[in-house]
């Protein structure tokens, strides 16, 4: 019942270490709510096989995306894995205005630049169970090439000392209970009182005539 021309969507980031089963999650949310959309971010690394431009990510040169830093285009830009990603910072604010609530899927560094520009936004940090877990997850990704799955996990301990800056915590061991985690989370912020004081304003006033 939300009134998207009076609510303003919720921003929601969402971070992981390679391999803990973000993409996923994200993707198996998007398709169970309505009203929400994943950011789609500026990548200057090659379009893989299967990718579309403009639906998986606007591909760009690095001369390219040095431009669109100097024309304060993103909310926040990082890199990672020696590839820069940067969120459009219009587009965020136009679909917050729409009542859509968005995801950005981005590390730590992006995310205190989030931080930064909004106080409401919320944030989810995805874990892996163990370990072990994830080095057989990222090995089934890259079979062929250990010195890039161990590039990962020294990246992934990166990305896991970061767990406290976040609002949620969610151990992606079992897929659905980590989707129910995470649909839990962003159903329950659309009750809050003052989301739902607007989405519910009309029967609340009738109710108190």
């Amino acid at each position: 019942m939300d009134n998207v021309t009076n609510i303003t969507g919720t921003l929601y980031i969402v971070s992981a270490p390679s391999g803990a089963g973000k993409t996923s999650l994200v993707s198996a949310l998007i398709k169970t709510l309505t009203n929400i959309q994943v950011s789609i971010s500026h990548t200057t690394r090659v379009k893989r096989e299967g990718e579309q431009e403009d639906v998986d990510y606007h591909f760009v040169t690095h001369a390219e995306f040095k431009e669109l830093i100097s024309q304060n285009v993103f909310l926040e830009h990082a890199k990672v894995f020696d590839h820069f990603y940067g969120t459009s910072k219009q587009w965020v604010q136009e679909a917050r205005r729409l009542g859509k609530d968005v995801i950005l899927e981005i590390d730590w560094q992006g995310a205190r630049q989030v931080r930064s520009h909004f106080a409401d936004v919320q944030s989810i940090f995805i874990c892996p169970p163990s370990n072990e877990a994830l080095i057989e997850r990222l090995q089934k990704r890259h079979p062929d090439n250990p010195d890039l799955v161990a590039e990962r996990m020294r990246e992934a301990r990166e990305q896991i000392s970061h767990y406290n800056e976040y609002d949620f915590l969610i151990c992606n061991d079992k897929f659905e209970a980590a989707l129910e985690d995470m649909l839990n989370i962003i159903l329950g912020h659309r009750l809050r009182i003052k989301r739902q004081s607007i989405a519910l304003g009309p029967i609340i006033q009738r109710l108190l005539d």
